[in-house]
Formats: C-alpha cells, structure tokens, sequence
C-alpha cells in the first residue's frame, strides 16, 4: 500500500473507494478509546475534518500533553515518524501530526476494507 502524501490525495482515495465514512468512524473510535471527546459526523466535510483534527491535535500538545501521547499510542502513529519531526513550532507541529494520524486511519480502514 502506498500512503498518500496529502490531505488532498488520503481525501480523494477515501472518497473514490466510498471509504470517507468509514475514515470518520476510525477516528471517532480511536479518539474516543484515548477519552477524547470527539464525534465528527459522518458527512463532514474534509476541509472541517482538517480544520478541527489540527485544532484538537494542537490543544492537546499545548494542553494535555499526556493525552496527546496516549492519543499517538492507540491510533499506533509512528515512533519515529514523530521523533523526526521539529517541535519548535508547535503549530506546524501539530499539521503535521494531524496528517500522519489521519495517513495511520486511513491505512487501518484501507487494510480493514482490502482484507477483510
């Protein structure tokens, strides 16, 4: 599997497999195994989904930052992946981390749909 490499491209993939509603439902679970209280409606629109994942991730570093490396540990978000990153923004910081959370969703819902 190839992960996509931009919002643009995860969203377009999601929604030319009719797999978008099922991204929301993964993140709306996993969110809620980390007791993040989060439910996004299944029709958002992915400009909304960015928008409010990036301000979430973002409190969540400034914030809580307990709850943001519990929240990386159950979505399964690599280690390294977040070790390579630069955290002397932390807004660019958390964009970053909201793209690779959503890439690791997409893959479960991708590996889930393929192989199942």
């Amino acid at each position: 599997m190839q992960l996509p490499q931009t919002f643009e491209d995860l969203v377009s993939e999601a929604e030319g497999l009719e797999l978008y509603s099922k991204l929301i439902k993964q993140i709306n679970k996993d969110f809620l195994l980390a007791n993040i209280d989060l439910d996004f409606e299944e029709n958002i629109l992915p400009s909304s989904l960015k928008y409010l994942l990036h301000e979430i991730v973002f409190k969540l570093i400034q914030e809580k930052f307990a709850d943001y490396l519990n929240l990386l540990y159950i979505i399964d978000v690599s280690e390294n992946k977040i070790k390579q990153l630069d955290g002397s923004d932390t807004l660019k910081l958390s964009e970053v981390v909201t793209f690779l959370i959503l890439q690791r969703e997409w893959q479960k819902v991708w590996f889930r749909n393929t192989y199942s």
